[in-house]
């Protein structure tokens, strides 16, 4: 039971965090762009760089359950 649980966990926690993450950097940039349109393809720019990087938590957390589900991982035999 807890091989499946192990990697559901990993998966779902990481990529809460990373949800949130471009949540809250979407919004600010939407308010930036609402207050200053002149810079949207700037602030645009630096938000698109910021969601990758943001997201590549989140595929680190996938290849961590995907390690867990088909390797194994120590003490949940």
């Amino acid at each position: 039971m807890v091989q499946f649980l192990a990697p559901a966990l990993a998966i779902g926690l990481g990529a809460l965090g990373p949800g949130i993450g471009i949540g809250l950097l979407v919004m600010g940039a939407m308010q930036a762009i609402g207050r200053n349109p002149e810079a949207a393809g700037e602030i645009r720019t630096n938000m698109i760089l910021g969601i990758v990087f943001t997201e590549a938590i989140a595929i680190y957390a996938l290849v961590v359950a995907l390690l867990m589900i088909f390797v194994g991982a120590p003490g949940l035999s």
